[in-house]
Order: structure tokens, then sequence, then C-alpha cells
């Protein structure tokens, strides 16, 4: 759904900017003294016992992590002790076909760009492959879901890319893919740290030539920086998909005939 009554002009929303650069830093010297501070009998103990009860199904788990909790062990040592007992939740996405044609099958706006992309599709031997990713700890993967619907519908193929992905594994996963463009999808305010370092990655493996766009949650004031940083285009909140899918064939028409 969208919204139906908009304002004529948005009023500029002030944003509380946060150095999540200084921020990582400053968390991991405070790990570093946690672990320099604990007595280390006690930790390998606890951890011992939660690795024993998470593996046999003995005794109260949230008890014994409790415990280890008290003997100063982080979060990630708990959860690390866990996995070797549960293994770690891996989500399988997939991508849902036919509601937006069934939705837009009559508007001739959505007819031609179903045409343009068959034309696209000759010149490259395929469908253009978009990449729908999610980087960092954003887990929101609603949005991200609608778009690849949406664009596949239209007639990319979309190849949905594993929560929680490091900018690095989602380059190497979209160059094992062949994909034309990636769409990092951004609702945690984690963009201006982990989509230069996406664009950085796909540098440092030679496939500059595939086209970094995002969207979601991302204030105006930070725009001109992902520019300048090689992501292609940026959809806000409120996007016309149409409009969104013209905007990226545009991008990838672009990309064939200076190639």
């Amino acid at each position: 759904g969208v919204n139906k009554y908009v304002l004529e002009t948005e009023d500029e929303i002030d944003i509380l900017e946060i150095d999540n650069t200084a921020v990582r830093k400053a968390q991991i010297e405070r790990l570093k003294r946690v672990r320099n501070e604990r007595d280390p009998k006690r930790y390998e103990a606890a951890i011992a016992a939660l690795a024993e009860a998470a593996a046999s199904g003995k005794g109260n788990i949230l008890e014994v992590a409790v415990e280890a909790a008290r003997a100063r062990a982080s979060v990630g040592e708990i959860s690390d002790a866990m996995e070797k007992a549960f293994n770690r939740h891996k989500a399988v996405p997939e991508v849902v076909s036919g509601v937006y044609e069934e939705a837009y099958g009559d508007d001739p706006e959505y007819a031609m760009l179903v045409e343009r992309l068959k034309a696209v599709a000759k010149e490259v031997g395929g469908k253009p492959r978009l990449m729908v990713a999610k980087l960092g700890q954003d887990g929101h993967d609603r949005g991200a879901k609608v778009i690849a619907s949406a664009f596949g519908d239209i007639g990319f193929e979309v190849v949905p890319g594993d929560l929680f992905e490091t900018p690095a594994e989602a380059a190497q996963s979209a160059i094992e893919h062949k994909v034309h463009v990636i769409g990092a999808s951004s609702l945690a305010a984690g963009h201006k740290t982990l989509l230069p370092e996406l664009v950085d990655a796909l540098k440092e493996r030679g496939a500059e030539n595939i086209i970094v766009i995002t969207g979601g949650v991302i204030p105006r004031q930070d725009y001109d920086f992902l520019k300048e940083h090689g992501v292609a285009a940026i959809f806000g909140p409120g996007t016309n998909v149409l409009e969104a899918a013209r905007a990226v064939i545009d991008l990838v028409e672009g990309r064939l005939r200076n190639r």
C-alpha cells in the first residue's frame, strides 16, 4: 500500500547522526577490557557448562546462560557455545511471483517496462539479473521481498541474497551469480558504512561494472554522500515501484551502451 494523501512539500527532519565507526571501536575496547579483567577459570567453567547443557538437553539452559553472563561471557561467546549443539538458523529467501503482474497487468507503463526488459534480455543473452541484498545486522526484509517480487514480475531475474551478509560476502555472491545490479535494502542506518564497503568490495574483485543501488529509510542529506561513494540510485520510502523499475532499467541500458 501507499499513502493516498501526501504533502506537496515535506518538512526537513533533523537527524541525530551517530558515528558508528567510533561506537564500534569503543565497544571493541570494552570487550577487550572485560576479557582482560574477568576470572578466566570461572569463565571457562561457565562456557563449558553452557555447551554441555545445550548438547545434552539437560538442566535449565537459561539459568546456565545467565551464569555465563555473570562470569562475564559476552553475548557472542554465549551464542557460540550454544551454536555448537544447535547450529545457526539460516533463512531461505523466497520470491513470490505474479502479484504485481496481476495488479499492473493492464497498465501501459508496466507493459512498456516489460517490453524494454525483453529488449535488454536479448542484448545480454538472458533476463537482466538483480540481486536484492540485506547487509550487516539489518534483518528487516519485508520491503526487500516486495521489491524482489515486483521486479521479478516486470522481467528481472531476481537473486535474493542471504540475511546478515557482509559487504564482501554480498559482492562475492553477486559475482558468482553474474548479476547486473545489486539493490541493497537499508532500514537500520548502516548505509554510510556498508554501501561504500560494498562498492569497494566489488572494485577489489574487478566487478565495478555491477551497478549498486539502494532503497529504504535513508535521510535525504545522506544521498550526496552515497552517490559520491559509487551508489548509482537511491529510492526512499514511498517510491513508486514502476518509477523505480524504470530508473533501474535506464541504468542497465546506459551501462550496456557504455561498455
